[in-house]
C-alpha cells in the first residue's frame, strides 16, 4: 500500500452532485465540496487520471449539477446511474473502475455518512486503496459529514484536504501541469 496518491495509479470519483439533492444539503458543506469537487475535476483532467461520475436515480434525484459538468466538459469521464448506495456495488460502475486499471481511487461527493461511506468501505473490502478529499464531500447534516469522516478513518480510508490530493498526484513543481493546477489552489 503506497499510502500516497500517485497519478499513474488513481482514478477520481465524484459521487451523486445531483440536482434534487443538493437543496437538502448543509449550504456551508455543499459550496465548499461543490468548489473542490470542481479543483479536483479540472486537476484530473489536466493530469490524464480517469474520472468515473455517479448519479443515484437520476429520474428522481435529476442530473448532475451544471457547475460540475462544466468543470468535466472536454475531459474523459464515464457516467453510471446507480440505485444502490455504495458505487461498488454497481455492476457497471466496478466493470468501469477495473477497466482503468487503476489501484487508487480519491472520492467526492454527497452523502458523506451514506453514499461516499459505503462506497470507500466497500473498495477498501475489494483491495482498492481509497482517499477520500474531506473538503469535498458533503451531507444534510454537519453532525453525519463528521460522523462519516471519523468512520472513514477508522476503515483505513486515508482522508485529506484536496489541495493535499492534488499535490500528493502533481509530486513536484516547476512542470506546466503544476503552473496550470497551481493557479486553481490560489
Amino acid at each position: 500500500m503506497n499510502r500516497v496518491l500517485n497519478r499513474e495509479d488513481a482514478a477520481l470519483v465524484v459521487i451523486d452532485v445531483q440536482e434534487r439533492l443538493v437543496s437538502a444539503i448543509d449550504s456551508e458543506l455543499y459550496e465548499r465540496s461543490r468548489r473542490n469537487i470542481i479543483v479536483a475535476a479540472e486537476a484530473a483532467g489536466t493530469l490524464k487520471l480517469p474520472i468515473l461520475l455517479t448519479e443515484q436515480y437520476p429520474k428522481g434525484l435529476g442530473r448532475t449539477i451544471p457547475s460540475i459538468l462544466e468543470a468535466l466538459k472536454g475531459k474523459v469521464y464515464e457516467t453510471t446511474e446507480k440505485i444502490t448506495f455504495s458505487c461498488a456495488r454497481n455492476e457497471s460502475f466496478l466493470y468501469t473502475l477495473v477497466r482503468t486499471g487503476r489501484r487508487q481511487v480519491l472520492l467526492t461527493g454527497m452523502e458523506t455518512h451514506i453514499c461516499v461511506y459505503q462506497t470507500a468501505i466497500d473498495l477498501v473490502n475489494a483491495g482498492y486503496e481509497v482517499f477520500v478529499a474531506e473538503d469535498a464531500v458533503s451531507s444534510r447534516r454537519i453532525h453525519d459529514h463528521r460522523l462519516g469522516i471519523e468512520a472513514m478513518r477508522d476503515a483505513d480510508v486515508r482522508v485529506l484536504p484536496t489541495e493535499a490530493a492534488i499535490y500528493q498526484l502533481l509530486e513536484t513543481a516547476g512542470t506546466p501541469e503544476f503552473k496550470k493546477i497551481s493557479s486553481l489552489l490560489r
